[in-house]
């Protein structure tokens, strides 16, 4: 390299989302039409390898040879251009949930490898992405001091309690952490650069043998990543909820008794929509038996927040049926087969006559 290199070529294989990445790019000058090569054949496989791997279990399994704790990768070029090129096959799927769920994974398998790095280069990972931070002070409990706002921009999707700015050690505008707590953030800070990446990639026209690729993938999406992952508006719509949910919202907003198949079908219905899960767990707080940390871990347990990373989806009507939670079934009802997919073409419907509606004022 002809400028000065803070990581290995083992480092940026690792880490490929790195600033450097492109430093270390640059000169090969790969255009797309190149990727349909004979030469590029295996790089364009080890790609498809990290998607594939991403939408079945949510994993990208590193090319590696174990050195003790820590790997080495195999193939450096290969794993480090098949990145750039993982990212043009997920963009060119124009798939929303496979974008989400590979930059997910590709944040995940850093935050594990990153776990077994020293402070020194997760501190160098840290400086990438341009956080204010140093290593603490000899003697100090933590290992870390970061700056609120950085702190705060990745902990606000992390809805445990720990993550509060008010539960954390604050000293002039500074927040001390742990390495575990520091690698946790960059996972969110990883994930996020990862996703805008995706944006910048996109072309409007790909080569027919990798639009043949993205179409691929996208039936192995539809095949692993649940029917009922469905895209839905960002603001929540009560008045979409099909009759159960809102049977179950109402008994719960009232403190009304529910039983446990309808406290999962309500929070797992709420959360798959977009509510997030604080809110969630707001609306068990006055329940005779609630236990914040009990109540807190299971919604972001069913959330995917926590443990493997798999979102639940809501009970299927057939199963509701059977536990008798299925209230005051409509004509909608008897022609879908999942609450997710009622709520999705009932807010459809919503935005639809709101639009009518809108189109109507103008013409008056």
């Amino acid at each position: 390299m002809t400028f000065d290199s803070v990581f290995t070529k083992n480092d940026l294989a690792k880490y490929p989302f790195l600033k450097e990445t492109a430093h270390y790019l640059s000169p090969l000058d790969l255009q797309i039409e190149d990727l349909i090569s004979s030469s590029m054949s295996p790089i364009l496989d080890r790609a498809m390898e990290r998607v594939t791997s991403a939408i079945v279990d949510l994993t990208v399994r590193p090319l590696i040879s174990e050195q003790g704790n820590k790997y080495e990768i195999k193939d450096l070029q290969k794993e480090l251009v098949s990145f750039p090129v993982a990212l043009m096959l997920v963009s060119a799927t124009e798939n929303s949930l496979i974008k989400k769920r590979y930059a997910l994974a590709e944040a995940k398998q850093a935050s594990h490898s990153l776990s077994l790095e020293s402070k020194d280069f997760i501190f160098k990972i840290a400086l990438d992405f341009g956080w204010k931070i140093t290593l603490a002070p000899s003697g100090s409990t933590f290992e870390f001091v970061l700056y609120f706002s950085d702190f705060l921009q990745n902990a606000s999707h992390l809805h445990d309690a720990k993550w509060k700015l008010i539960n954390s050690k604050l000293s002039e505008g500074n927040v001390y952490l742990n390495t575990r707590a520091v690698v946790r953030l960059l996972q969110e800070e990883i994930k996020r650069r990862i996703e805008k990446r995706l944006v910048t990639v996109a072309i409007d026209k790909y080569p027919p043998e990798i639009s043949e690729l993205a179409d691929k993938l996208a039936i192995i999406a539809s095949e692993h990543i649940k029917q009922t992952e469905l895209e839905f508006p960002k603001v929540v719509v009560p008045e979409a909820f099909p009759p159960c949910i809102t049977v179950l919202y109402d008994a719960a907003s009232k403190n009304h008794h529910l039983p446990h198949i309808g406290r999962f079908a309500l929070t797992s219905f709420l959360v798959n929509i977009g509510m997030n899960s604080e809110s969630v767990t707001d609306l068990f707080k006055s329940f005779s038996d609630y236990n914040e940390r009990l109540t807190r871990y299971q919604v972001e347990h069913i959330a995917g927040e926590r443990g493997s990373g798999t979102k639940y989806t809501c009970p299927q009507c057939s199963i509701l049926q059977t536990h008798n939670v299925c209230k005051n079934r409509d004509d909608l009802c008897k022609r879908i087969y999942h609450p997710l997919k009622y709520y999705k073409i009932k807010s459809e419907m919503s935005q639809q006559n709101t639009s009518e509606k809108i189109i109507q004022l103008t013409k008056n």
